[in-house]
């Protein structure tokens, strides 16, 4: 790879990595209560009687640089509860950046990029600016639009203050038996404030389920047929719902990053461990090979050390509100992106200069307390998350035993990923069970992951795979990183995600990609 492809990488990286899934933003092995497969039948019932849903009311979008850049703004009016279908309504923000050739022109592409703690409307404009090839802007309309709860759609809350706001995972990394007991306190009252916020009345019906019909609800006020889909990371589970529930409604599929079948549940959240350990050796290594700069190990042995040592320093003495846990975390989150382990690195030299007693200069101080402040208010996410209630387990017991298991196998970040979330103490049952992925329905999607993905690891992604059954195709790369399409630079990647979107032509069967 030249330089100017390599820094147009890392440009295109940075950008991933400062997003979710979710990233910020996704083991083997999970609770009984956890894989159970679901009672539900693999399609729910279609709400009664014919939906009529008015046509947009395009509109510049407020943001006067969108605007400017073309990006038109409205919204869509959907039901609550689609079991009640004249009843309460709420909104949907969405957002349209017109295709470039209307003699081309396919139809629409829905986006979701799986970040779903903040208004995603200006997704059309950040895939143009990482390259959307112009045969993709030809032939769709790029609609974006924001799950319901979350960003410009009708909001859910659960009045978070500053110590219950959350990263994800929420869990500390949990050393003892005991920090499990000391996070369920916390857990518990955000749990508890979700449930009795001013939002509370919608809390059963923020689910993945209902952000399917509700992108039904588009397509029909768009006034298509059917609609293309692009959805990343947790926005891979979305759509592999909207597959399921409305498959004569889907054109042109693509799953990028995949959250395995059972969603945002507590297996996914104990495969960040693993998920951890398979991309942090891309890390050490490189770390090795420029410890005459950050001083860390000189081999990817050593770097591993490093991170051990800190982190007993750190729990034993934190520095500027860092201890073991929140380095940990942030070490995960920071290998999302081959462009973000220059910042990892220098993170961790300045935490070694700190322990080991020397004084740092003012930028390092400063560098410490912007890393220390990472908590979100993912209140809107949390819903759609522990409305998936089968895949939580209830109490403290089941996390108690798989942190003990995870620390073992997964020592990086097993201790965190399968800890507690507020979900264990969810103050309310969903109306309907979880959907179960369905492989009945045309063979129209393309799955592209990579290999070492530490926030949607590649054990989730081939159970998705094997649900789909005949309905998809994967693309493996190989190579570490989270994201894949006009993110992590594949070119044999990109090209079959284009290929597919403008022509409709998939491998025939699975593939790899080189790196």
């Amino acid at each position: 790879m030249n330089s100017r492809a390599r820094a147009t990488r890392m440009r295109r990286s940075r950008t991933a990595s400062g997003r979710f899934l979710v990233a910020a933003l996704a083991v083997a092995t999970a609770s009984a209560a956890a894989v159970v497969a679901p009672s539900a039948p693999a399609r729910a019932a279609r709400p009664p009687g014919p939906a009529r849903v008015a046509a947009p009311d395009w509109r510049p979008c407020p943001d006067a640089a969108q605007a400017a850049a073309g990006l038109q703004c409205s919204s869509v009016e959907v039901p609550l509860d689609y079991r009640a279908p004249a009843g309460r309504t709420i909104t949907i923000g969405i957002s349209r950046l017109p295709g470039t050739d209307p003699a081309r022109r396919r139809g629409a592409l829905v986006l979701n990029p799986g970040g779903q703690f903040a208004s995603e409307l200006s997704l059309p404009l950040r895939l143009v600016a990482l390259g959307l090839p112009s045969t993709v802007r030809e032939r769709y309309d790029l609609i974006a639009f924001d799950p319901r709860g979350i960003g410009a759609s009708t909001p859910v809350t659960c009045d978070l203050d500053a110590p219950h706001l959350f990263t994800i995972p929420p869990a500390r990394y949990a050393r003892v038996r005991a920090d499990i007991t000391a996070d369920a306190g916390r857990m518990r009252a955000i749990a508890d404030g979700c449930g009795s916020s001013g939002s509370a009345a919608s809390l059963p019906h923020m689910t993945v389920a209902n952000v399917a019909r509700d992108l039904d609800r588009i397509r029909q006020a768009l006034g298509e047929e059917r609609v293309s889909y692009l959805g990343y990371s947790f926005g891979t589970y979305i759509g592999a719902v909207y597959a399921t529930l409305f498959p004569g409604r889907t054109d042109r599929v693509v799953l990028d990053s995949v959250v395995g079948p059972g969603g945002m549940d507590h297996t996914w959240s104990r495969r960040l461990g693993l998920g951890a350990e398979q991309r942090f050796p891309d890390f050490a290594a490189w770390a090795a090979d420029e410890d005459v700069r950050y001083g860390l190990g000189d081999t990817p042995h050593r770097v591993r050390a490093t991170m051990s040592r800190l982190a007993g320093r750190l729990d034993r003495a934190p520095v500027e509100r860092i201890d073991g846990s929140l380095l940990r975390y942030l070490t995960f989150a920071l290998l999302f992106s081959d462009a973000t382990f220059p910042a990892l690195a220098q993170f961790w030299a300045v935490l070694n200069k700190a322990t080991s007693g020397s004084t740092l200069d003012p930028d390092e101080v400063t560098l410490l307390r912007q890393m220390s402040n990472t908590a979100f208010d993912f209140s809107g996410l949390l819903h759609l998350a522990c409305n998936n209630v089968e895949g939580w387990p209830r109490g403290v017991r089941a996390y108690e035993r798989d942190v003990a298991l995870d620390r073992e196998r997964y020592p990086l970040f097993g201790a965190a990923s399968a800890g507690l979330w507020p979900c264990a103490f969810w103050p309310a049952r969903t109306v309907e069970p979880r959907v179960r992925i369905s492989d009945d329905g045309p063979s129209d999607i393309l799955m592209v992951q990579n290999r070492r993905d530490p926030g949607t690891p590649l054990a989730g992604a081939l159970q998705t795979r094997r649900a789909l059954g005949q309905r998809a195709r994967m693309i493996t790369v190989e190579q570490g990183g989270h994201l894949v399409y006009l993110h992590s630079g594949n070119a044999c990647a990109d090209a079959a995600v284009t290929q597919f979107l403008v022509l409709g032509v998939r491998p025939g069967a699975d593939r790899v990609c080189p790196r």
